[in-house]
């Protein structure tokens, strides 16, 4: 049985390091993998399975870019006709024989709305009695206030496209991320960090 590393994520090296906004909430590993290795994948297809099509695209530029040649959009490689259920097996046989190994794909999975409530603060005056007394009345005051959070929850998922399974799954939450494309950078990030943590890729 081959056992696979992916020294590949570990090039998902990009800009920036990741903000405290982004965390995994949960990981799944194939139990026959371990830590010690003996075939990276050469060539994967990265997929980014989004509803906007400009994301998507910048999703899987990102990871293309980083991956030093062995990532393949999915936007470049797959036709219309691919996306259709009963064509799946064709299209796993025509990557085969043209050197794919695996496949990775991103996808928005769930974004929770919640609304907390900031309380307000009061200055008052810190002096003696007859200060206090004649500030009291101007006293700053600053009324609490509702805000809206949102939170995006990504699950990224790395086939062995040799044997047609599952090898890693992991979900990440993003709390009011600044823009879309800061937050893909936080969540490729937060995934190499967690897997070199298991000792599934190296530094």
């Amino acid at each position: 049985m081959k056992v696979y590393k992916f020294s590949f994520v570990s090039l998902f090296i990009l800009a920036g390091a990741c903000g405290p906004s982004t965390k995994i909430e949960k990981t799944w590993t194939d139990p026959s993998l371990t830590a010690t290795t003996a075939k990276a994948f050469d060539k994967f297809l990265v997929v980014g399975l989004l509803k906007d099509e400009s994301t998507r695209r910048i999703l899987e530029d990102k990871l293309a870019r980083a991956t030093n040649g062995k990532g393949i959009q999915s936007y470049s490689y797959l036709k219309p006709g691919d996306t259709m259920s009963t064509s799946a097996g064709e299209v796993s046989e025509r990557m085969k024989k043209e050197g794919f190994d695996g496949v990775v794909v991103m996808r928005l999975v769930n974004m929770e709305k919640s609304t907390s409530y900031v309380p307000g603060s009061s200055y008052g005056y810190g002096g003696g009695w007859y200060g206090y007394y004649r500030y009291a009345a101007p006293m700053y005051h600053s009324p609490g206030y509702y805000t809206e959070d949102k939170t995006y929850f990504v699950e990224t998922n790395v086939y062995s496209l040799e044997n047609e399974k599952l090898l890693w799954s992991g979900t990440t939450s993003t709390l009011n991320p600044s823009k879309p494309d800061k937050m893909i950078d936080d969540v490729i990030t937060t995934i190499r960090e967690q897997l070199k943590k298991q000792g599934l890729v190296k530094g």
